[in-house]
């Protein structure tokens, strides 16, 4: 990530020329296109049902359902990465997900229970981690050792770009005469999906993506618990790392932040800029705002190397925080539509643009024996840390999102949290 927009093209497109990557590319952009599709149908159901009226506490359950199972799971499913074949992981995965994706489509047209409907959508996210999981581990084996880096960069915001391709799709799909109910429809279009990303898996040659096993495959259970183990070692080695340790507590503290200005542009389209019972132009504009966001997480990628060019990783991070504060404010407390998607976008910047910064903060501070436990611990605060947000936003955000006592604590919360960033990260010789 972090490469200007032309020279990002250009790399995608020499990557692509190699064949064996090129699949693998394929796979990942068409499951994550999936995924969009998937989650639009999920959104217009399960947070702008007219029969819902769904407020912070039914977001925070959805975004939990969402979450959670890739901060459970993550630390957990190298292990079997390294035991089963992934080019075989990749296409059941999508296979076998398919299926809790059409169980949902099925509860949905059935008006089955939410704790089936929570179920099934679980299930289908658990084997989406593993999903991805796959794909990140099977990319050594489809490029050159000296583009790795370069295709760990590249690959991710595909797939993001993907995603935010299939919101877009779905969105679209919501307009088509179906002749069903409009998420159902979405649904078996997404399950459909993924039953094409199966297929263009099993156009990998099967030993191609590994693992290699030449010795007597890991025993399951003694792994496990040495993940736990390796999860411990991992915070007492950041205690000794002051750098990547603050740079996680910055990423988590904005985190919190972000998701309680989620949980409440949620609720602003749902409930204040539109009508309640208007389903279609609600999920529509929060569509768009999702996807100026996402505009803003692609300029970070070309803001932030230019950034570096005049200041440091430290300055950079301050003046994100500083940005998000400023326009969460204004424009983003006018609570008109054209100044909440300007501050999406700014927002959109800050979010990843820190995260470039303390991706590139933990690899180079931290050993690298311990980089992939540590990066594990990340992925959980990363994402546990926003799901809190959202369960706090059950309490303090109302059921249409306008509060300017929110909007000002979370304006103080990136504030303060750049301040005291500034103060704990000053250079004593040169840390940053």
């Amino acid at each position: 990530m972090g490469r200007p927009a032309v020279s990002f093209f250009g790399d995608l497109g020499r990557l692509l020329r190699s064949g064996r990557f090129r699949r693998l590319f394929a796979v990942r952009i068409t499951s994550q296109c999936g995924d969009g599709i998937f989650q639009v149908a999920l959104a217009s159901y399960v947070l702008f049902s007219p029969e819902r009226q769904p407020d912070a506490a039914a977001i925070a359950v959805a975004l939990a359902a969402v979450l959670l199972p890739f901060s459970l799971l993550g630390p957990f499913v190298g292990v079997f990465l390294d035991r089963w074949n992934r080019r075989q992981i990749l296409a059941l995965s999508n296979l076998v997900r398919a299926v809790p994706v059409l169980a949902t489509a099925g509860l949905v047209a059935g008006g089955g229970s939410d704790a089936a409907l929570f179920v099934v959508v679980i299930l289908a996210l658990s084997i989406n981690r593993f999903l991805l999981a796959g794909l990140s581990a099977s990319l050594p084996r489809v490029v050159e050792s000296d583009d790795l880096l370069l295709a760990n960069s590249i690959t991710p915001t595909s797939g993001t770009m993907a995603f935010i391709v299939g919101l877009a799709l779905g969105t679209g799909l919501r307009r088509l005469p179906w002749g069903v109910d409009h998420d159902v429809a979405i649904i078996i279009v997404a399950a459909g999906v993924y039953v094409v990303a199966a297929g263009l898996a099993l156009r990998i040659p099967h030993h191609l993506l590994g693992p290699d096993l030449a010795a007597a495959p890991p025993q399951i259970g003694p792994e496990l618990r040495q993940v736990v183990r390796g999860l411990v070692a991992g915070l007492r080695h950041l205690r000794g790392r002051p750098v990547a340790a603050r740079a996680l507590a910055v990423i988590g503290a904005h985190r919190f932040f972000y998701g309680l200005s989620t949980v409440a542009t949620i609720l602003l389209y749902r409930n204040y800029f539109n009508d309640p019972a208007d389903t279609d132009a609600g999920l529509a504009g929060l569509s768009i705002a999702v996807l100026v966001s996402g505009v803003g997480f692609v300029s970070a990628a070309v803001l932030t190397p230019l950034a570096m060019r005049w200041m440091s990783q430290r300055t950079w991070i301050v003046s994100l925080l500083a940005g998000a504060a400023i326009f969460e404010v204004f424009p983003g407390g006018l609570y008109t539509v054209p100044g909440l998607l300007v501050a999406a976008f700014v927002l959109g910047i800050s979010a990843q643009g820190v995260k470039i910064c303390v991706d590139t903060l933990v690899q180079m501070h931290v050993d690298d024996a311990f980089r992939g436990r540590v990066f594990s611990i990340y992925d959980v605060i990363f994402n546990v840390v926003f799901v809190t947000a959202a369960a706090v936003g059950a309490v303090v955000v109302p059921s249409d999102g306008k509060s300017y006592a929110v909007l000002a604590a979370i304006a103080l919360g990136y504030a303060l949290t750049g301040l005291a960033y500034a103060g704990a990260s000053l250079p004593r010789r040169a840390q940053v």
